[in-house]
């Protein structure tokens, strides 16, 4: 594995939209504040599959990051902050976690 592949990082959210016209404005602004921090999104999607337990409805995405300090960059930017006020108005945000590539063996 590369160097460059191991410090990727892979940014999960779930999250539950409570308000569709103040999610739509969040969306507006989210993409070119995300493609400035070198991030790609990576998937979305409505309806998973649970395979075990229970998950509230909503939306689950994944993004990828370059490294952890790409995303934290972009996590605590001004651009993003004030989109996430427009997110916290309008969803519930059940889970955010990060998840590193494994290890090198």
């Amino acid at each position: 594995m590369t160097e460059a592949a191991a410090t990727r990082v892979h940014f999960i959210a779930h999250f539950t939209v409570n308000d569709a016209d103040g999610y739509r404005q969040y969306e507006k602004g989210f993409f070119p504040v995300l493609k400035a921090s070198g991030a790609r999104f990576l998937t979305y999607d409505d309806n998973v599959r649970v395979l075990e337990g229970e998950r509230p409805e909503g939306r689950t995405v994944i993004i990828e990051f370059p490294s952890e300090a790409a995303l934290d960059e972009w996590w605590d930017s001004p651009e993003y902050r004030e989109l996430a006020a427009l997110r916290h108005a309008a969803t519930t945000t059940h889970s955010i976690s990060v998840v590193h590539a494994p290890p090198a063996r």
